[in-house]
């Protein structure tokens, strides 16, 4: 009688084995987010230290509605940053996507979702087109953005008849951010959140174990988990409390809505990277284009659906400036749109030279350029010192990153 042996269980290591594993990580060059959340946390401190107001549930708010459009362009802008290229396009089209928005809405008539679908439709048949001239025709894609930042700019103003303002008065766009979620509702999509998380690492610890794989143990989960639970459930209590000066005329408190739609982006976007081919195949063609053509990737197509990824993410973002505003104008899209959704990028961890980032880079380095425009604002400086103090920061990651892509490559890591 033959008998199968399956292979034992192989739990990882302890946790302390994982944090020195992580901080050998960190001093080959490997340094992941860390850099924006340390800087996350320092400017919050600054800023809190002071302008003691900054810390207020009111503020606290605004900051997520004040960087959704901006953070949302940047995810899009991971996926061409990925293959190593650029798109200077992507403020200007989330600007004419909006503006396809506006003008079904309110000089047309149509519902909502009909005018939804058409400006994401806008953004996919923008991305494509420039997906093909870059990949296609071989032109640079910083030529090609450029001219398209250009040619959207003038565009934008000829949607909107030239400088005139297009209101948007439609309930369910304008909720998207100047609404919240019930109070209730916040605390249980928490702890749908957290137990859907819990579940998903303990899934695959006992899949890796399965197979004889080195698997996470579940004492590192469990502080995985609950860092979450935490950090998750003082977002809630802050952004739950009461923020209206006059709460009998109008109670302002709750999760605002376009939260839990960039966290759901979040979760798409990172499965798309992380668990499918076509993710492993973009990580590739950003790491080698040649070796990923010479593996049999079709280089071109990937390239094509990285820029139509980015334009279709750049109109959901300008769906939601038009939201936030209310309003559609000849500036919506435009001004510092584009350099702080490259900055997101960026500063959250995204590498300039391709291969290496995540889209929740994108959210880190949102989070920093908000509380710098949100923190620097209420301190009453300029518009010349934010783009001043933004910039800096944004040199700052760039020159992180590259001095970690030399760290990994003397180190032997990448």
């Amino acid at each position: 009688m033959t008998t199968t042996l399956k292979p034992a269980p192989v739990e990882g290591p302890s946790i302390a084995a994982n944090a020195r594993g992580y901080v050998e990580r960190v001093r080959g060059g490997d340094m992941g987010a860390l850099p924006a959340v340390f800087g996350l946390v320092v400017l919050c401190a600054v800023f809190s230290i002071l302008r003691p107001s900054f810390l207020t549930s009111g503020n606290f708010a605004n900051l997520f509605t004040q960087g959704a459009a901006v953070t949302v362009i940047a995810m899009g802008l991971v996926f061409v940053l990925l293959l190593g290229e650029i798109d200077l396009s992507a403020g200007f089209a989330s600007g004419v996507c909006a503006a396809v928005l506006a003008i079904l809405l309110t000089e047309q008539g149509m519902p909502w979702y009909v005018a939804v679908a058409a400006a994401i439709l806008t953004g996919a048949v923008i991305g494509s087109v420039i997906g093909t001239l870059v990949a296609k025709l071989g032109i640079p894609s910083f030529v090609v953005t450029l001219a398209a930042f250009l040619g959207f700019q003038g565009l934008v103003l000829l949607l909107v008849k030239g400088g005139t303002n297009i209101s948007i008065r439609d309930e369910t766009i304008l909720a998207i951010s100047n609404k919240y979620l019930p109070p209730v509702l916040g605390w249980v999509l928490l702890v749908v959140g957290v137990a859907a998380y819990a579940g998903l690492q303990l899934l695959r610890a006992r899949k890796r174990a399965g197979r004889g794989l080195t698997a996470d143990p579940v004492s590192l989960i469990a502080v995985r988990v609950g860092a979450l639970a935490v950090l998750g459930g003082l977002a809630v209590y802050f952004l739950n409390l009461e923020r209206s000066r006059n709460a009998a005329v109008v109670s302002l408190k709750g999760v605002p809505i376009v939260v839990p739609i960039i966290i759901v982006l979040l979760l798409v976007l990172t499965f798309v990277l992380r668990r499918t081919s076509f993710g492993r195949h973009l990580y590739a063609v950003g790491g080698s284009a040649e070796a990923a053509r010479r593996a049999g990737i079709n280089v071109d197509r990937m390239k094509i659906s990285a820029f139509m990824i980015c334009s279709t993410l750049a109109a959901l973002g300008g769906v939601i400036a038009a939201s936030r505003a209310s309003s559609v104008d000849p500036n919506t899209g435009g001004s510092n749109v584009l350099l702080y959704a490259v900055g997101a990028a960026v500063i959250g961890g995204t590498s300039l030279f391709g291969g290496k980032g995540r889209v929740l880079d994108a959210i880190l380095g949102g989070a920093v350029v908000a509380v710098i425009e949100n923190g620097m604002g209420l301190m009453g400086y300029s518009s010349g010192v934010k783009y001043i103090v933004t910039g800096s920061v944004l040199l700052l990651a760039a020159s992180v990153d590259a001095f970690s892509r030399k760290r990994a490559a003397a180190t032997g890591m990448r």
